[in-house]
């Protein structure tokens, strides 16, 4: 659950992504990108290279059992809440 996300559209306060991260295992840089802080309630059927619509949310507590195996990520953290456009 170590999920990087990249925003390509909308707006969003620049302030809470990073503006450029390159992946150390890859080595690829990627634009206006955070780490996913709603693991628990990020849907199994979205996959990498997917693209959705979502809002910031914060408003549920993230209290599942996540993965501690290590996979670089970005220093931002965002919840997020997956929404239909």
């Amino acid at each position: 659950m170590n999920y990087t996300i990249s925003v390509l559209e909308g707006n969003i306060d620049t302030s809470l992504i990073v503006a450029d991260w390159t992946d150390d295992v890859t080595g690829k840089t990627y634009q206006n990108v955070f780490k996913l802080g709603s693991p628990c309630t990020f849907p199994a059927t979205i996959k990498q290279g997917d693209e959705f619509y979502f809002v910031i949310d914060s408003s549920q507590a993230q209290n599942c059992a996540v993965c501690l195996a290590y996979y670089p990520t970005p220093k931002k953290t965002l919840p997020i809440k997956i929404v239909t456009p």
